[in-house]
């Protein structure tokens, strides 16, 4: 049976049990490593869960570092346990940030600062997409680097440190507007009032939408290669996407992966030639152009990988242990739908203040038009529109 090793969280379950993917999927949103054991290919395994359930198989079985058992939780019980903050103090609020990355965390810590009485709501882990990159390297006054976890902590702990207010896993359903009040809903029914809405939601990840994918999600097929390339620890890997991101999560695959080759549909490949040149000098990196990933082949299990060759037509069957996506960026907007203008790819639309057509909901970084996508300029925008906010809170009163 696997042990506890590194403080490690472990979850025994099977491949089917939805139950047990729920978790999984909970624990990846907000960053939380875990062991995965499949009690089906482990017999001692196997054993040890009926052991603890008075001879059921009940999963998923999630074993704490202090030793504590978790049985089928939900995900409720999950965030107590993990001791994550999901409800506010109080109902009213100066303002409420949606989105805990760069630009909603910058916002919460200017405007704490200065005495505006905030809320931050988080549904996924601390950082939003830059808590699960390997290493920033681009973002000023850190001249070696810093790791994107690390980053987001500091970046979480100094907005606490203002006295910001953060609540993790909770999920906003609704905004509605009572002139001049705004009132935040949360999935869970919880409802906050507040003069002024920043949506800083961010973007999430495309999916490829092919056949087989929807089946080998949080199995085989993944979008976060730190939650997840480590269990692939002398396997062979396929990374779906070309850009900067793909090229990154590539090479940060390779320190567990055997083998890391990369797939993208156009004829050239959008990575910066630095990237180019980090790719090119591994001798376990691949990369191939003008391929499409048609269809995903296998159930409980990737089989194969089926691809076109867009200049000749001809399809081939690829052997893979595991496929990583990164095919760009399809903004988090959902709440603006009704309420604020978006373009014809559901960025939010805003003027020069960062505020939107609706009095009192502005909007920052990579969910906002015109953004630039990068770490360092969303967490400008949070300031802009920390300052903007603080005018608009003036004006009425």
């Amino acid at each position: 049976m696997t042990s506890l090793t590194n403080n490690s969280i472990i979850i025994y379950s099977t491949t089917w049990c939805p139950d047990c993917k729920r978790a999984k999927r909970f624990l990846g949103e907000q960053r939380i490593p875990y062991i995965n054991v499949d009690i089906e290919q482990d017999p001692t395994a196997m054993a040890y869960v009926e052991k603890v359930n008075n001879g059921m198989r009940s999963i998923p079985t999630i074993v704490f570092p202090d030793g504590d058992i978790l049985v089928e939780p939900s995900n409720a019980a999950l965030a107590a346990k993990l001791g994550l903050h999901t409800q506010a103090k109080r109902n009213f609020y100066d303002a409420v940030v949606i989105g805990g990355g760069p630009a909603g965390l910058t916002a919460a810590l200017y405007m704490a600062r200065e005495g505006i009485e905030t809320l931050v709501i988080e549904k996924g882990g601390m950082g939003g997409q830059i808590g699960a990159t390997n290493t920033l390297e681009n973002f000023p006054g850190f001249d070696e680097g810093i790791a994107g976890a690390e980053f987001a902590d500091r970046l979480t702990r100094q907005a606490r440190r203002f006295d910001a207010e953060i609540l993790q896993a909770q999920d906003v359903a609704k905004l509605t507007y009572h002139v001049p009040y705004w009132c935040v809903t949360t999935a869970s029914r919880q409802e906050y009032t507040t003069k002024a809405v920043l949506l800083a939601t961010g973007a999430h990840y495309r999916r490829l939408n092919v056949p087989g994918e929807e089946e080998l999600l949080g199995l085989h097929v993944h979008f976060c290669a730190t939650c997840d390339g480590a269990f692939y620890k002398g396997k062979k890997v396929l990374v779906v996407g070309g850009g900067n991101s793909g090229f990154e999560e590539g090479l940060f695959l390779t320190k567990f992966a055997s083998q890391v080759d990369i797939v993208e549909f156009l004829p050239q490949v959008k990575a910066s030639h630095i990237l180019q040149q980090k790719v090119a000098g591994k001798p376990n990196m691949t990369v191939t152009t003008n391929h499409n990933v048609k269809t995903l082949k296998g159930t409980k299990r990737l089989e194969a990988v089926v691809v076109e060759d867009r200049a000749t037509g001809k399809i081939q069957e690829w052997q893979y242990d595991g496929v990583f996506v990164f095919i760009g960026l399809t903004p988090n907007s959902q709440l603006a739908q009704g309420l604020a203008e978006t373009n014809e790819w559901g960025f939010v639309i805003t003027d020069k203040t960062l505020m939107t057509a609706m009095p009192g909901l502005f909007a920052a970084g990579d969910v906002r038009e015109g953004s630039t996508k990068q770490a360092a300029a969303a967490a400008g925008e949070g300031v802009t529109a920390a300052l903007m906010i603080r005018e608009y809170l003036k004006e009425i009163g």
